[in-house]
């Protein structure tokens, strides 16, 4: 058998030693770069807590903000703004963060007392606030000066983005330059969304660009890309379509040939149903041209639960069914 010297077995531990210790070390360092669950980075530096309404508003924070903040957003999808009532579990989430991001024009029409009451103290913002009024659709069917649907133009979204941004910049001064960096790249993708949404529609014959919805979210997406709109509610789902209504929009699609109209994630389908059994009584054929994304985005974790990815999905829905 062979022997071990002295000298060699000294020269093994310490080489097994120094494997262990090195190991060890690793892993502390691979625990040291990870994110805890109480919302702190591995500096152990605090996030910037941000608690937001509307899925789409809670997308944009979390591409702005980044690894600084940290995003509750208390609508989730298929949820209907219009008739939204903050539980109490929501008013301790609006209480915890530091900063409150909220659409405006009415669009959380039965929050409006409670985002007063959080703006006297602390950071509380309308992502619309800053989009030139003259630019804006009338609200008058849903008694509010302004169509809240601002979404559905790019071009809206992007100036919301920028007050996010200088939201951010301004509350959290110590990472503006990030905050920055991720606006800029994210609203380059927005104007490239823009003009592909611009050229999608164009490829619909003229007399076909009619999109019929369950309610008029879409006005401005109408106005920015060159779409007839008609909803059966209005701009709001807080009251149902009557009789009336219904007739009279069976009776412009039969009129006009028009082939499909499109049911909504977040609200029900029984009156657009209405129309589709009226326009067949009258001999015309209508189908489900498929679901739009309107007041919500789809699941988190699928393409539709992005914005980006929502209005794609409207947008190709929409040609394929019109087109």
């Amino acid at each position: 058998m062979m022997k071990v010297s002295q000298k060699q077995a000294s020269s093994a531990l310490h080489k097994l030693i120094f494997i262990v210790c090195s190991i060890s070390f690793m892993a502390f360092i691979a625990a040291c770069s990870t994110i805890d669950t109480s919302g702190k980075p591995a500096s152990g530096e605090p996030k910037l807590k941000v608690t937001t309404t509307i899925g789409m508003i809670t997308d944009v924070v979390q591409q702005i903000g980044g690894d600084h903040v940290a995003v509750t957003g208390l609508m989730k999808p298929g949820v209907d703004p219009h008739l939204y009532k903050a539980s109490q579990g929501d008013i301790q989430k609006l209480d915890n963060a530091d900063v409150i991001f909220y659409n405006g024009l009415h669009l959380e029409g039965k929050m409006g007392e409670i985002f007063e009451k959080m703006a006297k103290k602390k950071t509380t913002v309308a992502v619309s606030e800053k989009i030139d009024r003259s630019k804006l659709r009338s609200g008058a069917e849903m008694d509010s000066e302004f169509d809240p649907h601002i979404w559905f133009d790019v071009r809206h979204w992007m100036q919301a983005a920028e007050s996010i941004r200088d939201t951010l910049i301004k509350k959290d001064p110590a990472h503006s330059e990030d905050y920055r960096k991720n606006a800029e790249a994210y609203l380059k993708q927005l104007d490239v969304l823009h003009k592909e949404v611009a050229e999608q529609i164009k490829s619909i014959p003229e007399q076909s660009r009619v999109l019929v919805t369950a309610h008029d979210a879409f006005g401005y997406f109408g106005d920015a890309y060159g779409v007839k709109v008609m909803g059966l509610q209005g701009m709001s789902t807080a009251s149902e379509a009557g009789t009336k209504d219904v007739t009279d929009l069976r009776d412009f699609l039969v009129k006009n040939k028009i082939k499909a109209v499109f049911i909504e994630s977040s609200v029900p389908r029984k009156a657009i149903d209405a129309v589709i059994q009226g326009a067949k009584e009258k001999g015309h054929e209508l189908t489900i041209g498929g679901e739009l994304f309107s007041d919500a985005m789809g699941e988190a974790g699928t393409p539709e639960g992005t914005y980006l990815g929502m209005v794609r999905h409207n947008v190709n829905t929409i040609v394929k069914a019109l087109k």
